[in-house]
């Protein structure tokens, strides 16, 4: 089944959102967070792959003020370009524009239980959307910058941890040049300092992975620890 195009009016501005598998049964939505370059056509794709498992799946964008239909390539203009929506963005406004998506799920089926799945900027706004108490679990995919910054301004992303009630793994690489040593140890040890155990909270490290590299399109692609990124989504939701 194909996926589709969508406006959701639910909140402050309109959202268009890319989706799949809503007609069929799933006991889980994944709302996906994309990178700086939109909703574009990977991200797309990322909503097709989990429709297949049989998850109900959403894109939104996160730069619906500035950028509402941004669909940009992996060219250094286009980071450039998507680079100037990411400053423009604000943590109120990730939370404001989540909640208008899952107020919009919760019309489709009350039962779903809410996942997020972000990747890169995507990554860092799931980190955020995790404090929301509707999320059950999160799966933040180098979202870089959390132990150093908050979109809008504000103390570190990091600070949010003690609203998460949901379940949250923050997924790195070990050659990414975005997320250094010193701040794989600063979300190491804070999701450490909140869930000693580590039932709820989680980091792993994917070995000698750099930036992005889900992401087939990306220079930065890496097999290996894609299938390993995936089966680790996949394998903790039990599909």
């Amino acid at each position: 089944m194909a996926g589709n195009w969508i406006v959701i009016e639910e909140g402050p501005v309109p959202l268009r959102c890319w989706m799949n598998n809503f007609n069929q049964e799933s006991k889980y939505v994944v709302l996906v967070l994309p990178e700086v370059f939109g909703v574009n056509s990977w991200v797309r794709s990322v909503v097709e792959r989990l429709a297949d498992r049989g998850f109900a799946s959403l894109a939104m964008p996160l730069f619906a003020r500035t950028a509402p239909e941004l669909e940009l390539g992996y060219s250094e203009e286009d980071l450039v370009e998507g680079r100037l929506h990411k400053q423009l963005a604000t943590t109120e406004q990730i939370l404001v524009d989540a909640s208008a998506v899952i107020t919009w799920l919760r019309q489709q089926n009350q039962q779903f239980q809410i996942i997020v799945v972000g990747f890169c900027f995507g990554g860092h706004a799931a980190l955020i959307t995790s404090t929301l108490p509707e999320i059950c679990s999160t799966f933040d995919f180098y979202g870089a910058g959390v132990s150093i910054s908050r979109p809008g301004g504000g103390q570190p992303s990091l600070e949010l941890l003690p609203s998460v009630s949901g379940e949250l793994t923050c997924i790195c690489g070990t050659a990414d040049a975005l997320i250094p040593a010193s701040e794989r140890t600063a979300i190491q040890e804070a999701l450490k300092k909140e869930d000693p155990e580590g039932n709820r909270l989680t980091f792993v490290e994917v070995e000698s992975a750099t930036h992005g590299f889900m992401c087939e399109q990306r220079a930065s692609f890496n097999a290996e620890a894609s299938e390993f990124g995936w089966n680790l989504l996949l394998g903790r939701l039990n599909i």
